[in-house]
């Protein structure tokens, strides 16, 4: 059941509703403002909009980055697997 949470992001107060529950919602935010403080402090003197989409840009990218990784994780079990499978073929 989707719960309704009031955060702060950019010192933006928005109500978001989730099922993943408040520690997870707190870790995301925390992470998102993280993100959005050191490239504020990086920046200088950048709009809160312009911070917001180079934080949505790098996230972006460490999702791309984490997603390739996974599918090169998952071709590799698949061979693996598939060796498994023809060495058990041969030994039967």
């Amino acid at each position: 059941m989707k719960e309704r949470f009031c955060i702060n992001i950019l010192g933006q107060e928005i109500s978001v509703l989730s099922d993943s529950g408040d520690e997870h919602v707190r870790k995301v935010v925390d992470y998102i403002n993280e993100k959005a403080e050191g490239i504020g402090k990086e920046s200088g003197n950048m709009t809160t909009l312009n911070i917001a989409i180079l934080v949505a840009l790098n996230i972006a990218d460490e999702y791309f980055k984490a997603k390739q990784v996974e599918e090169e994780l998952c071709s590799q079990l698949e061979s693996r697997s598939e060796r498994l499978i023809n060495l058990i073929k041969d030994i039967s």
